[in-house]
């Protein structure tokens, strides 16, 4: 995958690979000391329903960075 500033990913829509929308990236999650990314972490759309993903306490949800598949106009992450 091509290298993306993290500012340029702020906000932007997340789509399941089957066309779902899941949300809107919030932030993502990182190991400091090794810059590892580790999950997404998307405000939830209102229309999503039955996923596997977990959840935080403030009720967003962390999707792995492993299971993003493509980056452009949305992001599309595996399902």
């Amino acid at each position: 995958m091509a290298e993306i500033l993290a500012e340029n990913l702020s906000g932007k829509d997340v789509m399941g690979t089957d066309g779902a929308e899941i949300g809107s990236l919030y932030n993502i999650t990182m190991d400091i000391s090794s810059g590892t990314l580790y999950n997404l972490v998307i405000d939830p759309a209102e229309s999503l329903r039955n996923t596997d993903f977990e959840y935080t306490d403030q009720g967003r949800l962390l999707v792995p960075v492993e299971r993003v598949k493509a980056v452009k106009d949305h992001m599309i992450v595996n399902r």
